[in-house]
């Protein structure tokens, strides 16, 4: 495990590399089997990356470090948010696990000699899922934050940030956070979106305008589904999933991303108990060898967010 900061991405996202990330998401890509049901420019944007990922071996002196409850399962058992292309979502089949979360997750287990076992739950159950042993790691484009450090560990994988989606054509007007005073907004419960929403109404509030009306849902579908029927003005939502999800439904024609920076940029991470050093070290080892080899920019490239990339896996890097 490396202990260098990652340098492949600044803190704050330009809108230079949201042009980057809408035009990968608009490239040819090989239809993900069992996807074929799926819409015709959703399809077209589902890799198949089990090539790739059936090319990685086990790494015996890795295997030899992974915690003997997990090693003798065979097992890693996850916790994720399956809702949240193109991070982890189901194919057209409804129930086979894609996305590009669950590739890097699949590699670094395949590493340590292990199949995964997914476990799709509420985005705001995934740590105390961690915490309780349900769950051995979690990964579902989590940020790393200084206050979630203080119940669980992270191994950092990708860095991303904050944007808003709204109505094609943008019949809001909302071309900035400043433009959020007074509308209507949705953010999945738990999420950094959530305290970016409030946190913005605070400011609003201050600087003497109309707070914002936040709904709150478990799911990023239920928002889609309001700010398609004009319910709400936006949504905030991490840059890669805004990106995939505008350009995938009705064919690109139900939602667009706003342009500009990309708000908070923070790194994500994989989520092990504090009480699992072990594992926690074993999959930052695994990781820099999936760097090292190329795996990891494969996957990554696969998926349109290679601009995300980290150099080097870090713990608990993010503030």
């Amino acid at each position: 495990m490396r202990t260098t900061r990652k340098t492949a991405l600044a803190a704050t996202l330009t809108a230079a590399t949201l042009a980057v990330l809408l035009s990968a998401c608009g490239g040819p890509s090989a239809p993900q089997p069992g996807a074929s049901g799926a819409a015709t420019g959703a399809a077209s944007l589902i890799p198949d990356t089990s090539a790739l990922l059936s090319a990685v071996s086990a790494d015996a002196t890795l295997e030899a470090q992974v915690p003997a409850a997990i090693s003798g399962t065979k097992e890693l058992k996850v916790g994720s948010y399956v809702q949240s292309a193109p991070n982890n979502f189901f194919a057209a089949d409804g129930s086979t696990v894609i996305g590009s979360d669950h590739d890097i997750i699949t590699a670094i287990a395949a590493k340590l000699g292990l199949k995964t076992t997914y476990s799709n739950m509420d985005f705001g159950a995934l740590i105390t899922s961690l915490q309780s042993g349900r769950v051995d790691a979690t990964i579902a484009a989590m940020n790393d934050t200084a206050a979630r450090q203080q119940t669980i560990d992270f191994v950092d994988y990708l860095t991303s940030g904050i944007t808003l989606m709204v109505q094609k054509g943008n019949p809001a007007k909302i071309s900035s956070p400043a433009d959020l005073c007074g509308k209507n907004i949705a953010v999945v419960t738990g999420t950094s979106q959530q305290t970016f929403a409030e946190d913005t109404s605070a400011k609003c509030v201050t600087d003497g305008k109309t707070a914002l009306n936040i709904t709150v849902t478990d799911s990023d579908s239920q928002n889609q589904t309001q700010l398609r029927t004009g319910r709400i003005d936006a949504i905030v939502n991490d840059l890669p999933s805004a990106v995939y999800i505008s350009k995938t439904t009705q064919d690109g024609n139900a939602f667009e991303v706003v342009p500009g920076d990309v708000i908070d940029g923070a790194p994500y991470g994989i989520g092990v108990n504090k009480d699992n050093a072990a594992l926690r070290d074993a999959m930052a080892k695994a990781l820099d060898q999936l760097i090292d080899d190329g795996t990891y920019g494969k996957i990554l490239d696969a998926w349109g967010i290679s601009s995300g990339k980290v150099t080097t896996a870090v713990v608990n890097g993010g503030k």
